[in-house]
């Protein structure tokens, strides 16, 4: 009966540690995505976003037909369950987009980030309340340290608040649905930017009929539109795959990642100014992380 079960441990171990390796690299892409962005400062947020939607649907059709994806897709269409639950998922991330892409054009790539920062600890509490998930004690230890290095940040830009927690409640419920969802990633991915592409695509004609569509004005903005739909899909189908395979716990403190990145990026290309609060508060939450993950290991060796 031992032996029986060691396939299973065997396999459960494999898919943590694709898990882990896709929710890395989610991170690490959503972490260097505010340098893609800035070639697109002149798109206004609206548009951007439209822009995001329709060529990730075509994107997501290359996935499909590469990986002959079509017969999950129409037959995840014809579950009503399931549609509900992407569509819900789908309003999610959109208005993600929409607040943090306004963000960045407005000057508010701090509170943008600490949105991000905020978010793991709004998937801890989801998956202690909603999922039963437990803690350990050096992560609740973590989780603990975590918070109070937000907070630090949170004192400095209580004025543009609105904007971290609306991207950090947004994107965690994302989560939350997309792991309760029982559909593969791209399928559920594609599904979402189809249910989101009549509006997308009524807003570029809206662009287009006023003389204002910015697709078109510069060959490097027209390519890189383009590739807003490759950007958009590729972190977010990582994302999905790491989702459900990991705890909301663990994807939530592996996500410091990203706005990790982001402070390096606007710190070593933008030329940033961090304040010793912000230093303080960097320095915390990779204490923290590094606690989690030894204290992750310790309790795997042991069971």
């Amino acid at each position: 009966m031992k032996n029986a079960s060691f396939p299973d441990a065997t396999e459960a171990h494999r898919q943590q540690r694709a898990g882990l390796i896709a929710g890395l690299g989610a991170y690490a892409l959503w972490g260097l995505l505010p340098i893609y962005f800035k070639l697109l400062h002149a798109v206004p947020p609206v548009e951007m976003v439209a822009h995001r939607i329709v060529w990730s649907v075509a994107f997501l059709a290359i996935v499909l037909a590469a990986y002959r994806l079509f017969p999950a897709f129409f037959a995840a269409l014809r579950q009503p369950r399931i549609l509900l639950a992407l569509a819900i998922s789908a309003l999610l991330i959109a208005g993600n987009w929409l607040i943090y892409v306004w963000a960045v054009n407005t000057a508010h790539v701090v509170a943008a980030s600490l949105g991000y920062f905020l978010n793991p600890l709004v998937n801890v509490l989801l998956g202690t309340l909603v999922l039963k998930e437990r803690l350990g004690r050096g992560q609740a230890l973590a989780v603990g340290i975590a918070g109070v290095a937000v907070a630090i940040l949170a004192i400095g830009e209580i004025q543009t608040l609105w904007i971290s927690l609306s991207l950090a409640f947004s994107f965690a419920f994302y989560g939350l649905v997309r792991k309760l969802t029982p559909v593969a990633p791209a399928v559920g991915l594609a599904i979402e930017t189809m249910l989101l592409a009549p509006p997308a695509l009524s807003v570029l004609a809206w662009y287009q009929a006023q003389g204002t569509l910015m697709f078109g004005h510069t060959p490097m903005l027209t390519i890189a539109l383009i590739g807003a739909g490759a950007i958009t899909s590729i972190p977010l189908l990582l994302f999905a795959s790491a989702a459900r395979h990991l705890t909301l716990v663990t994807l939530g403190l592996m996500q410091y990642v990203a706005p990790s990145l982001q402070f390096l990026t606007g710190v070593l290309l933008f030329g940033e100014h961090l304040s010793p609060g912000r230093w303080a508060s960097f320095l915390l939450i990779w204490a923290a992380l590094a606690l989690f993950v030894w204290d992750s290991l310790r309790l795997a060796r042991r069971r």
